[in-house]
């Protein structure tokens, strides 16, 4: 039992069992948003409000815990930057990644979204005008070959091509928004930690869901819901939105963001074993194949950016 209680001791003072944590909870969105659906006839924009609603004092906390003398005071500058954050990275991204999983598995889900990489040297390059290098094209060439083999698997399972093809460019769709997201990140990681900008990117993103819902939505429905699809949404809400973003935070303060985003490389291997044993989605060899290159692929990426801290994984 002392030596149990020791060995935890050591991975929490090293960081590495923050980094697990934070990989397993953000895998495990995808199971809550699946769950969810299966529990009631809830749709997309209803479930992402209960989402971002359960997470806004979450996210309030965040940016209460995160202040201190060495704040630095918000521009209207600022303000308006972190609107555009939490409009791609937490709202658009979140919407569209839960369009696509009506249509697919949470495994190819995952491995879709995964790609953000790719996609964030893609930008950097548009913006500064530079080629990809060969090592760049090569690790992406593996990266898509991996989700088209992953695709052919869902194609056989998941009731028809055309809700499969749906389903993958919505996903598709959050990832490039949430590569767009993480891409201007930098700017403003110089002006506050990343704790603090997750709190605030996170509440305004709340703040614009919680709005698109009363426009578009009945608010009275919401107490027709069943039970389980408040359950999801709690846990999707704690486990897999606001505390996966403060254990990986403590991930890199102890571990670096090097070793951090290698342990977060963890999260498609854990969302396709959590399918399988939780939903009951099968694994094929085509999904196995599809996520050894896709991971291969986003390992030999070179980072876009060092300075950009790797809290920011937290994808929709």
């Amino acid at each position: 039992m002392n030596s149990l209680r020791t060995s935890l001791e050591r991975h929490l003072q090293s960081g590495s069992l923050y980094a697990v944590l934070a990989a397993l909870g953000f895998s495990f969105k995808a199971i809550f948003v699946k769950l969810a659906y299966a529990a009631g006839p809830v749709d997309a924009v209803t479930l992402l409000a209960l989402r971002m609603g359960l997470s806004l004092p979450l996210f309030a906390w965040l940016v209460w815990a995160s202040r201190g003398a060495a704040s630095t005071p918000l521009t209207l500058g600022d303000g308006f930057r972190v609107a555009v954050l939490g409009l791609l990275g937490y709202y658009l991204s979140s919407l569209f990644d839960f369009y696509g999983l009506q249509f697919i598995s949470a495994g190819l889900e995952r491995l879709i979204l995964f790609t953000y990489p790719t996609l964030v040297l893609v930008f950097q390059a548009i913006a500064l005008r530079e080629r990809p290098t060969p090592r760049t094209l090569v690790a992406m060439g593996l990266c898509y070959l991996g989700l088209g083999i992953a695709f052919v698997h869902d194609l056989g399972t998941a009731g028809g091509g055309h809700a499969v093809l749906v389903g993958s460019l919505w996903v598709f769709a959050s990832a490039v928004t949430y590569a767009l997201y993480y891409s201007g990140t930098g700017m403003m990681l110089k002006r506050m930690g990343s704790m603090r900008m997750a709190g605030l990117c996170g509440s305004a993103s709340s703040l614009m869901v919680l709005a698109h819902y009363l426009l578009v939505a009945d608010v009275t429905q919401l107490a027709q819901l069943p039970a389980a699809v408040w359950a999801n949404a709690a846990m999707m809400a704690l486990f897999s939105t606001v505390l996966p973003i403060y254990w990986v935070a403590l991930a890199i303060q102890r571990l670096g963001p090097t070793h951090t985003a290698a342990v977060g490389n963890l999260g498609p291997v854990l969302t396709m074993l959590a399918s399988w044993a939780i939903l009951s989605e099968a694994i094929s060899g085509y999904q196995i194949a599809g996520l050894v290159l896709v991971l291969l692929g986003v390992s030999r990426l070179k980072p876009a950016k060092p300075k950009v801290a790797e809290a920011q994984k937290a994808v929709a």
